[in-house]
């Protein structure tokens, strides 16, 4: 059983109120059902889980409905159990399926932590030799390429109230770095970003949104090739805290999706068997350290 469990269910009755399953399993498997619920009895609802067997391997994951609960379909043995969601400190167990475990819905509480503490207001800037910016893409439908871009600078103006704050990053886009100068030159190139009449990607921030803990989302526009877009970056507020020399320092990271089609980067090469040989969408990854500016 887990950890921190509340109550049972017929392992025949369905995790969501109202619904009833029929489930026809092979005969080696069992069912491995649970609800995810906060401290005062409320579904979790895209809890991530985690099962995997003693030694560390992965068995099954997903994310919970939005009753809080789960169900998989295992074979019969010991299992352990990891569920995190924003907001709420991780909870890790062991379970025992099948066998001589009592066969039911095991409810999970999970406890709130407190956000971090956020940034003072004032003007801050982003502090390169401790941020990175980014990027990878599909190449020829296999594996990923990766770059990022090694000259950038950034400026935040933090507000009273969060939400009003804004940021301006720009990005030198023949600092364009995948590890392959000739590749890296092709990028640089009219093909693709034409860094000699587009020399800058720019970032303005329209709107900063509060989603859940140190979940934000920060709503903007990209200047990319020449071309204007809104972008929106799912971002992880990490927290403040103090630099080596006394400096008030904080940190986030950020993700957001692109597409390529979208800034007329329109170069593409196709393989013999029809396979792009660059993919359309490209991810970009921001870790950034902020300085406050006295």
């Amino acid at each position: 059983m887990f950890g921190r469990r509340r109550g049972m269910e017929s392992a025949g009755s369905s995790s969501s109120p109202g619904i009833s399953t029929t489930l026809t399993l092979p005969p080696t498997a069992k069912l491995l059902s649970c609800r995810v619920l906060d401290t005062v009895h409320q579904p979790v609802r895209r809890a991530r889980f985690e099962v995997t067997d003693p030694i560390g391997r992965g068995v099954v994951s997903g994310e919970t409905d939005p009753y809080g609960g789960f169900t998989a379909a295992v074979p019969e043995g010991e299992y352990r159990l990891t569920v995190t969601a924003e907001g709420y400190a991780p909870f890790h167990g062991a379970t025992l399926v099948g066998g001589g475990a009592q066969p039911g819905t095991a409810e999970i509480v999970l406890d709130p932590v407190e956000p971090p503490l956020l940034p003072q207001p004032g003007h801050w800037e982003i502090d390169p030799a401790h941020s990175a910016i980014a990027f990878s893409a599909r190449h020829i439908g296999l594996a990923r390429i990766h770059g990022r871009f090694n000259t950038f600078a950034g400026a935040v103006r933090i507000a009273e109230r969060m939400e009003e704050s804004s940021m301006h990053v720009i990005i030198d886009a023949a600092s364009i770095d995948t590890g392959l100068r000739m590749r890296d030159d092709h990028l640089r190139s009219a093909d693709f970003l034409d860094a000699v009449r587009h020399p800058t990607l720019e970032f303005y921030s329209e709107r900063f949104i509060h989603r859940s803990g140190s979940r934000w989302t920060v709503a903007g526009a990209l200047t990319l090739h020449g071309v204007s877009r809104s972008v929106t970056l799912d971002t992880e507020y990490l927290g403040a805290g103090t630099g080596m020399e006394g400096e008030p320092r904080a940190a986030c990271r950020a993700s957001t999706e692109l597409q390529r089609e979208d800034f007329a980067l329109n170069w593409q090469s196709m393989l013999a068997q029809g396979i792009a040989a660059i993919g359309s969408s490209v991810e970009v990854r921001l870790d950034v350290q902020i300085v406050h500016k006295a």
